[in-house]
């Protein structure tokens, strides 16, 4: 029997490299605290090299390849965006403070209404 959905099987090689990503980033939080009495530097220079080794460990795994092809056709389809210009944000901020100003003086009305419905007319209190 073939899986048809093949990005989401990995070997065991895979996931033991994932695992062993998984167990150094562990290592480097320990050893950031083992480390309390060393100055501030070097506790961090330890995690941050712990986190760099781990992505060099999941890198050269098949989901780590996927992520970083991810990652890339991500940034090109971002760079053919068309962002709006600066007067364009400017202008539909605007408009979203209207409609939101809009709704908040609706809603306040609405409120009153019903308090005056409820408390005035039904239950009779002032």
């Amino acid at each position: 029997m073939s899986n048809t959905n093949v990005e989401t099987v990995t070997s065991t090689r895979d996931r033991l490299k994932l695992g062993l990503a998984v167990l150094v980033i562990i290592a480097g939080i320990v050893a950031f605290s083992m480390l309390e009495g060393r100055p501030p530097l070097v506790r961090v220079g330890v995690f941050i090299g712990s986190l760099v080794v781990a992505a060099l460990i999941a890198w050269f795994s098949e989901p780590g390849r996927r992520t970083l092809s991810f990652g890339r056709d991500s940034y090109n389809e971002v760079k053919r965006v068309t962002w709006p210009t600066r007067k364009e944000s400017t202008q539909m901020t605007g408009i979203v403070f209207a409609f939101v100003a809009a709704m908040a003086l609706l809603l306040w009305v609405v409120d009153k209404l019903m308090e005056w419905i409820i408390y005035g007319l039904l239950l009779g209190w002032k």
